[in-house]
């Protein structure tokens, strides 16, 4: 599913125009990207939730050229899907369990 995809299915929902459905696909992704940012989490019950990890530097490796590589500290976004998630996606390991 694109991003389109998304706008579409807000705007089919209620009786909205396409650039209401765009406000608010806009809306909710620049909310968790701002949140991300400032170091917080977003938690979305039955979803799952985002945070930020802390990624430590490291010492790489070229694969062209061999050569050493120093790899800088970073932070990466991380998505923690919810058990309902995961039950929905794979129904038959939820039946087993």
């Amino acid at each position: 599913m694109t991003k389109a995809d998304l706008v579409e299915k807000v705007t089919q929902l209620g009786d909205l125009t396409r650039r209401d459905g765009e406000v608010i696909v806009e809306t909710i992704f620049d909310s968790v990207i701002a949140a991300l940012q400032s170091g917080d989490k977003i938690e979305i019950r039955g979803f799952g939730s985002f945070r930020i990890r802390e990624r430590n530097p490291r010492i790489g490796r070229n694969p062209k050229t061999g050569d050493r590589v120093d790899v800088p500290a970073k932070r990466v976004p991380y998505f923690k899907p919810s058990k309902e998630l995961r039950d929905l996606v794979n129904p038959d390991e939820a039946s087993a369990s």
